[in-house]
């Protein structure tokens, strides 16, 4: 859709990411400290200032303590951190279960480590989670389940409710849990993210994926990172060895540094908040029918009232005529299954998403 939005000259509301720059003491200390020489492989595990700094981080967030040594790891992104965690823990014939409508890189990784997925549609349309079909297809089999939360591309975040139900799951059994949390620090109007790190009972078995392509608007420079027990750890870090071994290293010392000056990552939520309010009040006057975005920062419509074409086709449309494109949810769903949602992008520039409102009012 990007390819085509260019092709198209349309405003690109589709592929998750910011068309504005990133803090300019972060990027003028990437340069910094390349000219000081810090150009060569990082240790495996990262730098220890960025994984001192990450412990802080969740300190601070959570009241959670991951051990910077044992428990840390940076990645080269979130998603290489994902195929990394599937990667070392999953065998031929192991099941998987993930959440649709899910993240794309999921069911890839789990097909090719020879894995089977397990696929759980989430209700339409406030995605909630249907916690006996979880039930009645964990087995002996079941080696992990993905947690995508607040979720991409439906903007649902889990309630207390959908921890306990989890925790009565993965009692008594050897399953981990892989927790996509890039988007913990974008959820509004006062809702909580619930990281799986809080719970003793998941802790032990869980992995905690994030990002700050998400966190600082630098999606280009490719860092995540991952936290585990040590147990959990020590395996990862056997498969990250051979999969990328390390992760940019001036990348790492500028978002260390930078990570030190900050202690409050609550104006993050407060700065998308505006920017889902203000697509959100102007989408209201168009016959889109706009569905609930607790997180992440995607605002997704129902454009039944529209058209009958399916949402892929509508997208093709929406870009070619009106000129503003966007995501089909049918591509975050094994089966292509078909609600007639598509995903908006708004962590945009204000003249981006005006002029795409100016051309989504025309909409009919």
């Amino acid at each position: 859709m990007s390819l085509l939005a260019q092709q198209e000259n349309a405003v690109n509301l589709s592929q998750g990411f910011p068309d504005y720059q990133a803090d300019e003491n972060l990027i003028q200390d990437l340069g910094e400290f390349s000219k000081k020489g810090h150009n060569q492989y990082a240790p495996l595990s990262g730098i220890k200032e960025l994984r001192e700094a990450i412990s802080r981080k969740f300190n601070l967030q959570y009241q959670v303590d991951y051990h910077p040594d044992s428990e840390i790891n940076v990645t080269a992104g979130a998603t290489q951190g994902i195929f990394t965690i599937i990667s070392a823990f999953t065998e031929k014939d192991d099941e998987v279960i993930i959440f649709e409508p899910a993240y794309d890189c999921y069911e890839p990784a789990i097909i090719l480590s020879g894995g089977i997925v397990k696929n759980v549609k989430m209700l339409y349309p406030d995605y909630d989670i249907n916690w006996d079909e979880v039930k009645n297809l964990v087995s002996e089999k079941t080696k992990i389940i993905i947690i995508n939360n607040p979720n991409n591309p439906s903007g649902k975040i889990l309630k207390q409710k959908d921890i306990d139900e989890l925790i009565a799951i993965v009692k008594n059994t050897n399953i981990i849990i892989l927790s996509d949390e890039v988007y913990e620090s974008i959820t509004f109007d006062e809702k909580p993210h619930l990281t799986l790190a809080q719970y003793p009972e998941l802790r032990e078995r869980t992995f905690i994926v994030g990002s700050f392509g998400k966190l600082l608007h630098i999606t280009g420079w490719k860092i995540g990172y991952v936290c585990a027990p040590s147990d959990l750890m020590t395996e990862f870090r056997k498969a990250h060895q051979f999969n990328v071994f390390c992760v940019n290293t001036p990348a790492q010392f500028a978002i260390s540094k930078y990570l030190q000056k900050v202690d409050d990552f609550k104006p993050i939520s407060t700065f998308f908040q505006s920017k889902r309010d203000y697509l959100k009040n102007a989408l209201k006057e168009t016959p889109l029918q706009l569905l609930n975005c607790e997180g992440t920062y995607f605002l997704s419509a129902n454009f039944g009232a529209i058209s009958d074409m399916q949402d892929k086709d509508f997208c093709y449309r929406l870009t070619k005529e009106y000129k503003v494109a966007a995501i089909p949810f049918s591509a975050f769903y094994k089966d292509k299954t078909d609600e007639k949602v598509i995903r908006f992008c708004f962590a945009k520039k204000q003249e981006t998403l005006d002029a795409a409102i100016e051309k989504l009012l025309k909409l009919k």
